[in-house]
């Protein structure tokens, strides 16, 4: 964000400071999204939280010309993150020899529609998740986000199998209150082979 912050210093200090809060906002809700919106077209973390900052600075740069509405900015960094992890995409066919192989085929475009979808109700779930008291998140988030299995939980958290069966049990009844039915079953689609 320092990046940011030294791009503007023409403005007066009250100006800066509800602009900065305005992208603090921004960048807070939809960064950790826009990174996994990414992701699944570049598969390199480090790569997509680059395209993403840089649509971030994008947006600072070009906001007079977008509609200042909340719908109209997030549609402009996702159309930005798209285009810039595509043009990653034909870059890396490139050096790969790819266009010398196939001839001028351009290269697949994922499903952009599926993919934003699939952002937002991870997004979602993430959200339900952190909602969750504090030691049905912890087991949630090392069950089914780091793959761990009920004996490691037990053994990490110190504490018996019983109790993390329970718990994880307990979560996902909370879950399944503040998740859409869509949305729940797809949490347990992505859980399917951890959830044992």
């Amino acid at each position: 964000m320092s990046i940011v912050k030294g791009i503007f210093s023409s403005k007066s200090s009250t100006e800066e400071s509800q602009d900065q809060i305005g992208l603090d906002l921004l960048f807070k809700e939809f960064y950790d999204r826009l990174v996994y919106f990414s992701l699944q077209f570049v598969k390199d973390k480090y790569q997509a939280q680059d395209i993403v900052q840089d649509a971030f600075i994008k947006y600072w740069q070009l906001k007079d010309t977008v509609i200042p509405h909340k719908t109209a900015i997030k549609n402009f960094l996702y159309q930005t993150v798209r285009n810039a992890s595509l043009n990653v995409i034909r870059h890396e066919k490139i050096v790969e020899g790819y266009i010398q192989l196939q001839g001028n085929i351009e290269p697949e475009e994922p499903c952009v529609i599926d993919a934003i979808i699939r952002t937002e109700l991870m997004a979602e779930i993430h959200s339900a998740i952190q909602s969750l008291p504090e030691s049905y998140r912890t087991i949630s988030v090392m069950g089914y986000f780091d793959g761990k299995k009920n004996q490691e939980i037990a053994d990490e958290l110190n504490m018996s199998i019983n109790t993390v069966k329970k718990q994880k049990q307990r979560a996902l009844q909370l879950l399944r209150l503040k998740l859409t039915p869509e949305t729940f079953m797809l949490l347990m689609v992505l859980t399917a082979g951890i959830y044992k």
